[in-house]
C-alpha cells in the first residue's frame, strides 16, 4: 500500500465520493486529534475545508424538476444560462412540496455530504454503455479455482474479483478510458491521461446508527499487479474498511470506480460520476435472462442457455467518446470468454497445476438421437480414461518446477464435449451404482479421486474384483476431517517442525538429512500406525527407513528418547557396536511401542541400515514374514498377517536403485510374500541417484 503521508486526498476533495468521510474525520480531529491514527493527524495538520458549492436559490413556485440543455458552443447551462466562477453550472435545486403539518427533517453529516456530492455531479456530463456478457465460462473456471483453493490453502475468488481484473486488463488495450477532464490555469477545458491506473472499489458500509454510507478505497497502480497480487490488494482494502482501519492513502488516485449493484440482485444501474474520475463500471446480477427464469434447469441445460451478467460503463462524455466506452466493454467481454490467455494467466498466478476450461460453441443436435447417444458413449470413455490416466495430471510436484499439461485423453473437448455439456445429465457408474448425473458432477468425482494431490493408478491390475475394490474406496470418498482429527494432524506437524527447528538451531552444520519439505510424513505414519493398532489382528509394524527424516521418525513415531538421540549427536556411541562411527545416528535401529488415541498398542521395529539404505527392504520383508510365520493363525490354519511391513524411500532412491524392484518382484513369490507392504515415497525432489523427471 502507498505511504500514508505521500498520497493523501486533496484538500478540495469535498466533491469526491469520500468527501463525507474526510469532513466527518476532520470534525473528530478538531475535537480530539489523538483519537485518529498518525496518518490522519498528519493529513489534517494543514487541511483547510473547501467552501460548499454555490447554488442558485430554489424558486418559490418552480416545478419539482427542471430540464438542462447543452449548448455546443458553451457547454452545459442552467435554465437561466449562467455558470459560476469555476465554470460549474449554477443549477436550481429541485424541491419537493411540503404537505401542511409535516416538519422537514434537516439532513446533517453524511446525508448532507451526499446532497452536495450529487448536486456537484450534475456538472459532469455523462453517458452510459451497456453490454450483456455470457457468464458460463466465468462460472466454470471460478468453480475450478475455488475447489483448488479449498483443498490447498483456503480462501475464495468471487465473480467480482475476476471481472475487476478483466476490467484492469482491458484498460491497457483501450487507454482512452484513463482520460480525466481537467482545466488549464486559465480555466480552459483540458484532458489528462493518468500514468498510473487506480481502481476504486465502491464499498457499502453500515454505520453504527443503522444508516448506510459509501466508501471508495483505491487499488493503487492496478495495471502492474498479477492476479494474485491484485486479489490480495482487493481483500486487504475490504478488510480495512470492515475493521474501520482507515488510512488517507486508501482513498487517493481513483481513475475508474467499480460498483457492484448485482450483490442485491440489481441487473444494472446508472451511477453519478464525480469530478476527477474517468468512468464508473457497474457489475450487475448474474442470472438467466428473465424470460428463462421459470424454466426447468434441465431444459436450460439441454438448450445451452447461459447465465448472463450485465456490465455498464458510465463515462465522462467530455473526454471519452461512446465508441471508446463500447470498445472497452467489448474487450472486457472478450477477456471473460478467455481471449489472449486470460484464465491461463489467472490459473498460473494462483499456482493451479491445471488448464482452465475453454469457450466453445454448443453444437448439440437435440433432434438427433444418434448425437445424444454418441455423447453418452463419449462420457463413458472419458470416465474410463480418468481411471487409467488421471494420475498423469495429478498435483504431485510440490516445487512447481513445470506446469502439468492436460493429457489429451483427459480433455473433454477431445471427445466432442464442451462447457455446455457440463450441466447435462448422462448415465454413469462413477461414484457408485448406475445413475443419472450432471457431467460436471461426474468430472468432479473423477478429479477428486485421481487428479488431486494423490495419484492413483490401477489400470494394470488384471483382477476385476481388486479394481472394483479400489474404485469403491476412492471415487466419492469423504474428504472432510473432523475438527478433532484436524487438531491431531496439526499437533503432529507441529511436533515434526519443532524437532527439525531444534536440530537446525542446536547442531548447526552437522549432517542430519532433515525432513524439511516432507513434514507431512509424520502425520501420515501416525495415521498408518493408528489404523494398524486399532485393527483386529495387527500386532507388529516393521519399518525400513530412508535417510531423510530418520531422526524425526525415531523421535515422533517410534518413541526413541531425545536424550539418546541427542547423545548420539554429541558422539556418545558405544565403539563396540556395529557401525559405531561416522554417520551412525542415521543407521542405528530401535524398537518401540505405539499407542493410538483409542489406547490400543502395536509394537514397532526399525532395523538398522547399511549406508545403502534401500538394502534394508528385503530385511524388513524377512522380519515381517518371520513374525507372521510365528504369529497368530486363523481358524482355517492360514496366516492372518499380524505383522505389517512399512518401507520409506527417498524419491530418487525408489526410482533408481535395483534392490527396490527386486523386492517388489520377490513379493509375488509364495515363499517371500507378506500379504502386502505400505511403501511411502518422500517426494521432495531432492536426491542423488535419479533426476526429478524420473
Amino acid at each position: 500500500m502507498a505511504s500514508t503521508s505521500s498520497t493523501a486526498p486533496a484538500a478540495s476533495s469535498r466533491s469526491e465520493l469520500n468527501a463525507w468521510l474526510v469532513e466527518e474525520l476532520y470534525e473528530q480531529y478538531q475535537e480530539d486529534p489523538e483519537s485518529l491514527s498518525s496518518g490522519w493527524q498528519e493529513f489534517f495538520a494543514d487541511y483547510r475545508p473547501a467552501p460548499s458549492p454555490t447554488s442558485a436559490p430554489a424558486p418559490t413556485s418552480a416545478p419539482a424538476s427542471t430540464s438542462t440543455e447543452t449548448s455546443p458552443a458553451t457547454g452545459p447551462q442552467g435554465v437561466d444560462g449562467t455558470t459560476n466562477g469555476a465554470g460549474t453550472v449554477a443549477r436550481p435545486r429541485a424541491v419537493g412540496t411540503v404537505p401542511e403539518g409535516v416538519e422537514p427533517q434537516p439532513l446533517r453529516g453524511v446525508g448532507a455530504r451526499i446532497v452536495e456530492n450529487m448536486e456537484t455531479s450534475l456538472g459532469v456530463p455523462t453517458a452510459t454503455s451497456v453490454r450483456d456478457v455470457p457468464a458460463k465460462l466465468l462460472e466454470v473456471n471460478r468453480g475450478f479455482i475455488n475447489n483448488y483453493l479449498r483443498r490447498q490453502r483456503g480462501g475464495k475468488v468471487s465473480f467480482t474479483h475476476l471481472i475487476a481484473f478483466a476490467m484492469v486488463k482491458a484498460v491497457q488495450d483501450v487507454p482512452a478510458m484513463r482520460t480525466v477532464y481537467t482545466e488549464t490555469e486559465q480555466g480552459k477545458p483540458a484532458s489528462m491521461r493518468t500514468e498510473r491506473f487506480g481502481l476504486g472499489l465502491a464499498v457499502d458500509v453500515e454505520n453504527d446508527d443503522g444508516s448506510r454510507s459509501l466508501l471508495v478505497p483505491v487499488i493503487q497502480d492496478a495495471t502492474s499487479l498479477s492476479f494474485e497480487a491484485f486479489l490480495r490488494a482487493y481483500e486487504e482494502l475490504i478488510r480495512k474498511i470492515r475493521t474501520r482501519k482507515l488510512d488517507p492513502a486508501m482513498f487517493s488516485g481513483t481513475t475508474i470506480t467499480l460498483t457492484n449493484p448485482g450483490t442485491i440482485g440489481t441487473v444494472h444501474s446508472i451511477p453519478r460520476l464525480m469530478a476527477g474520475q474517468a468512468a464508473i463500471l457497474g457489475v450487475g446480477a448474474i442470472g438467466y435472462p428473465s424470460a428463462y427464469q421459470a424454466a426447468d434447469p434441465r431444459t436450460l441445460a439441454k438448450l445451452g442457455v447461459s447465465k448472463v451478467i450485465t456490465l455498464t460503463s458510465t463515462y465522462d462524455h467530455r473526454v471519452i467518446q461512446g465508441a471508446e466506452s463500447g470498445l472497452y466493454l467489448q474487450r472486457v467481454h472478450e477477456l471473460l470468454l478467455g481471449a489472449d490467455g486470460f484464465y491461463d494467466e489467472v490459473f498460473a498466478s494462483l499456482g493451479l497445476p491445471y488448464e482452465p476450461a475453454r469457450w466453445s460453441t454448443d453444437r448439440t443436435d437435440l433432434d438427433d438421437e444418434t448425437d445424444l447417444l454418441t455423447k453418452q458413449m463419449k462420457v463413458g470413455q472419458l470416465a474410463n480414461m480418468y481411471r487409467v490416466r488421471g494420475h498423469l495430471i495429478a498435483d504431485l510436484d510440490p516445487l512447481r518446477q513445470s506446469r502439468v499439461a492436460l493429457h489429451r485423453e483427459l480433455d473433454p473437448t477431445h471427445y466432442g464435449l464442451s462447457i455446455w455439456d457440463l450441466d447435462r445429465e448422462f448415465v454413469t457408474d462413477v461414484g457408485g451404482s448406475d445413475r443419472r448425473a450432471r457431467l460436471s458432477e461426474t468430472l468432479g468425482v473423477l478429479r477428486d479421486a485421481y487428479c488431486r494431490t494423490v495419484g492413483i493408478e490401477y489400470g494394470h491390475v488384471l483382477d476385476p474384483e481388486q479394481k472394483q475394490w479400489i474404485r469403491a474406496r476412492v471415487e466419492g470418498a469423504e474428504e472432510e476431517l473432523s475438527a478433532e482429527d484436524q487438531l491431531w494432524i496439526l499437533s503432529r506437524l507441529n511436533a515434526a517442525e519443532a524437532f527439525e527447528s531444534f536440530l537446525h538451531t542446536k547442531y548447526v552444520g552437522q549432517k542430519r538429512f532433515g525432513l524439511e519439505g516432507g513434514e507431512s510424513l509424520i502425520p501420515l505414519l501416525d495415521a498408518v500406525c493408528e489404523a494398524a493398532a486399532d485393527s483386529d489382528g495387527v500386532t507388529d509394524i516393521v519399518m525400513g527407513m530412508a535417510h531423510r527424516g530418520r531422526l524425526n521418525v525415531l523421535s515422533n513415531i517410534v518413541g526413541k528418547s531425545h536424550r539418546q538421540i541427542f547423545g548420539e549427536f554429541e558422539g556418545h556411541i558405544d565403539p563396540d557396536t556395529v557401525q559405531g562411527s561416522g554417520d551412525v545416528k542415521y543407521h542405528l535401529g530401535t524398537r518401540g511401542t505405539y499407542r493410538s488415541r483409542a489406547d490400543n498398542e502395536v509394537e514397532l521395529h526399525l532395523p538398522p541400515n547399511p549406508s545403502h539404505l534401500e538394502a534394508v527392504n528385503p530385511v524388513v520383508e524377512g522380519i515381517a514374514r518371520a513374525l507372521q510365520d510365528t504369529g497368530v493363525r486363523g481358524a482355517d490354519g492360514g496366516h492372518r498377517h499380524p505383522a505389517l511391513p512399512v518401507l520409506m524411500h527417498g524419491d530418487s532412491a525408489f526410482a533408481g536403485q535395483g534392490v527396490v524392484v527386486e523386492t517388489l518382484n520377490l513379493s509375488q513369490l509364495r515363499g517371500y510374500r507378506t500379504g502386502g507392504t505400505i511403501h511411502v515415497v518422500i517426494n521432495n525432489q531432492v536426491g542423488f541417484t535419479t533426476s526429478p523427471e524420473a
